[in-house]
């Protein structure tokens, strides 16, 4: 791509974000997906022929966008309608084995780091949101994101070595906690 074409695409602007907006219908979202549109453009920049419209070229990248945009959006609320339907339709949990899974993540929760446990007790047992941990320990949501990740992972090798079998593969009796811990 020339110099001049790629001139030429940054002084159409607001005319692509035009284009882009009236399909999508969120300037926010129309933003995002010219930017990405621009960064494509960038990267396949060797693939406009001299012959070609630089203009007519970005136009078929930007209708790609929008395109890959709709079907991510379908994609994503078919995976949202079936999570909903599974969620109506789940069993309501047996409080036995939630008394005993709690006795063996109590114990594993006691052995990792405090900070990994108490983001797993307020996040995952007490659920709150994972913005709203974040905005208590004035860190990111990014860096709680993290964390959790962490956390999770490092109750899971607990679990592994305290309950073995039992935490992963869900034993409906748990007496890994009474035999292990005793």
């Amino acid at each position: 791509m020339t110099r001049d074409s790629l001139n030429t695409l940054l002084d159409l602007r607001r005319k692509f974000l035009d284009f882009v907006a009236h399909r999508v219908g969120d300037p926010a979202l129309a933003e995002d997906i010219l930017q990405g549109a621009y960064a494509r453009a960038l990267e396949a920049s060797g693939n406009l022929r001299e012959e070609e419209s630089a203009v007519a070229w970005f136009y078929r990248i930007l209708r790609n966008a929008i395109i890959d945009n709709h079907r991510r959006r379908a994609t994503e609320a078919a995976a949202l309608e079936r999570w909903m339907r599974d969620l109506e339709s789940a069993p309501e949990p047996v409080p036995q084995l939630l008394d005993a899974t709690c006795e063996c993540i109590a114990s594993a929760l006691d052995r990792i780091t405090p900070q990994y446990a108490s983001l797993i007790r307020d996040v995952d047992l007490d659920e709150i949101t994972l913005s709203d941990y974040a905005r208590r320990q004035r860190i990111t949501p990014g860096n709680a994101a993290v964390r959790a990740h962490r956390a999770r992972t490092a109750l899971r090798r607990q679990l592994m070595q305290c309950c073995g079998l039992c935490s992963a593969h869900g034993c409906l009796n748990c007496t890994c906690h009474r035999s292990t811990h005793a």
